[in-house]
């Protein structure tokens, strides 16, 4: 039995899935947005907000820990974590944006169906102990889910992915992580505040394995400074209970024993609601094109679901060129594209990593580029607040100065990499860069200063040796 029929069908409520709904209602478009769970998908309730809010709980802790260096003195110097409060303020937060999510897609007459969908064909959706519906178009945004190796023991007790220990309702003394990627590094830094022993297991040679590889090394040397045990270039054989404690046996045959093991070890496409439709996937993703359009004209697939770029804010852009392009887009070549080239990344912590554009390995595979660097250590406003172990550096290309790439490693390189971003995206210069005035003392003039040091006039730092 057939129910409603819609203009656009959106399967999946995260990131890129409202975003494409409220984009095609505001375009115009009878809307329906289907969602099983709560609406925000991964980013608001399992991933982006609720690890930023343990974060920011850690990052306390931190500042308190070294609070004696700055003259203050803390009576009772003990410090004790209650995860019951922590889990219980990321939930106050969760549930306000997901709340937030949902007034949205109310106030732009979406209308939300709860429930499960599947396709049945390209036009025509199974929902969950409901009628099927019919939509002229389909976005699928079903996102990413964490995935799992074929390794044994990894559905015992105590093994938890990066959802589950989110809710987790103590400290474990001994965290093991398996996988040395953005979320394992965010969640050691977290867990290290909160008194975890913690030690990061990494088949690469390397954690942060895709940034840049001087902005892997320094986190790296500051997780070990705080104590972290970093085991790189190693896999996983197994995990093993014994009594009440899980040993994980190391491709070399070492074991390492710890009380709880998160694994974070990547995310695959979550593509339940394909169904049985033939539609073209590829390691576990939906390959799309510019148009964020699949193998079958007329459904489309924004966001983590496409493999492309696994982030948020990048999902949000693809889902509106998605929405775009269900709504407007037609044979006379009035498609939208989507252009992911200046996305920027971000590992969370103290300090914060992000980057944009190239790494130098990739910006000087064909030749050296013009580098320019400047340390934290020489920047006023890291100083007085006691975090210089940093740096920005810039990439370009020697003969015009365009822009390559961007890594900052420092406080607050989370939204100095915007305006990086942003710059390169506009096309603009190391040489204009270098003459745009940043207000005195904050960290985001060191991306002038390393602009300035590609030109080898920087100001504040030594002039560069002389070879030759």
């Amino acid at each position: 039995m057939s129910g409603k029929e819609y203009d656009v069908v959106i399967i999946g409520g995260g990131p890129a899935g409202y975003v494409s709904a409220i984009k095609a209602a505001q375009l115009g478009a009878k809307t329906a947005l289907i969602e099983k769970d709560e609406v925000g998908g991964t980013c608001l309730n399992r991933g982006c907000i609720p690890t930023k809010t343990l974060l920011k709980t850690a990052e306390m802790i931190h500042e308190i820990a070294g609070a004696a260096k700055r003259g203050i003195k803390i009576a009772n110097p003990g410090l004790s974590v209650d995860m019951l409060g922590v889990i219980e303020e990321k939930n106050r937060v969760v549930k306000k944006l997901t709340a937030g999510v949902a007034s949205l897609l109310s106030s732009n007459d979406v209308e939300i169906l709860r429930g499960e969908g599947r396709l049945l064909t390209p036009n025509r959706i199974a929902l969950t102990g409901q009628p099927e519906i019919a939509a002229k178009k389909v976005i699928l945004a079903g996102g990413a889910q964490a995935a799992r190796l074929p390794i044994p023991g990894f559905e015992l007790p105590g093994v938890l992915t990066g959802t589950e220990i989110l809710d987790i309702q103590e400290v474990p003394p001994r965290l093991a992580i398996v996988g040395g990627g953005v979320i394992g590094v965010e969640m050691a830094m977290i867990f290290q505040s909160f008194g975890s022993k913690v030690s990061i297991v990494e088949t690469m040679p390397r954690i942060l394995p895709l940034m840049d590889t001087e902005t892997a090394a320094l986190i790296h040397r500051i997780l070990k400074s705080r104590g972290a045990g970093i085991i790189t270039g190693t896999g996983l054989s197994k995990i093993e209970k014994k009594e009440q404690e899980l040993n994980l046996v190391l491709g070399d045959g070492k074991i390492l024993s710890a009380d709880k093991v998160l694994v974070s070890i990547g995310r695959t496409g979550d593509l339940s609601a394909v169904g049985d439709l033939q539609i073209k996937t590829e390691k576990g993703t939906l390959p799309v094109n510019d148009y964020m359009e699949t193998s079958v004209p007329g459904i489309f697939a924004p966001g983590d679901i496409n493999g492309k770029k696994m982030l948020a804010h990048a999902a949000f852009k693809m889902a509106e060129t998605a929405a775009y392009n269900a709504v407007r887009g037609g044979p006379d070549n009035s498609m939208k594209r989507v252009d992911l080239r200046f996305v920027p990344s971000v590992v969370y912590g103290f300090p914060e990593a992000a980057a944009v554009g190239l790494t130098q390995e990739e910006a000087e595979k064909d030749g050296p580029a013009a580098l320019g660097r400047f340390p934290l250590a020489a920047n006023g406003r890291a100083l007085t607040a006691g975090s210089a172990e940093g740096f920005v550096k810039i990439l370009a290309d020697k003969k015009y100065g365009k822009i390559l790439g961007v890594h900052i490693v420092g406080p607050g390189a989370a939204e100095i990499i915007n305006e990086a971003a942003a710059l390169m995206a506009m096309e603009i210069t190391v040489h204009e860069l270098s003459e745009i005035i940043h207000g005195h003392p904050t960290v985001s003039e060191a991306l002038t200063e390393a602009a300035a040091d590609s030109l080898g006039r920087c100001i504040h730092i030594p002039p560069k040796k002389k070879t030759g």
